[in-house]
């Protein structure tokens, strides 16, 4: 298990995210990795652009593995502002781009690439939690 508490800013993706790869090295395909990791880049700029409003707060990542099924649990929490990520609804993706409107691709990539996804608010905690099979 490996767990993460730091200011929710942009520039704090890179260790996120450098841990995030340390954490899965050699435990699935790059194919995987790369899933995991764009799916933890969406949510974390998210509450880092969203969470806060204009003030600065703190995100909190756990990484964790399962054996049975193999796989890894993914939990991003914050205490900024209650929102489910995943209530709205998906982006129509048959439109053409002139067509569509802006944003939710990036939570539709998400939910695409987990095998689990899912949204609480307890505690005055925004807490995702997201489960990917290796």
């Amino acid at each position: 298990m490996k767990e993460l508490k730091l200011k929710a800013i942009d520039e704090n993706l890179s260790v996120v995210l450098d841990t995030t790869e340390a954490f899965l090295e050699g435990q699935c395909s790059e194919e995987i990795k790369n899933e995991i990791l764009i799916s933890i880049d969406e949510l974390f700029i998210n509450i880092a652009h969203y969470a806060y409003g204009a003030e600065e707060g703190e995100a909190y990542i756990k990484l964790e593995m399962k054996e049975e099924p193999k796989s890894i649990k993914i939990t991003l929490m914050d205490w900024g502002i209650p929102f489910d990520p995943f209530a709205k609804e998906d982006p129509d993706i048959d439109l053409t781009l002139e067509e569509r409107k802006i944003g939710g691709l990036g939570i539709f990539m998400v939910k695409d690439y987990m095998d689990q996804v899912n949204y609480e608010y307890r505690d005055g905690s925004n807490i995702v939690t997201l489960v990917k099979k290796l």
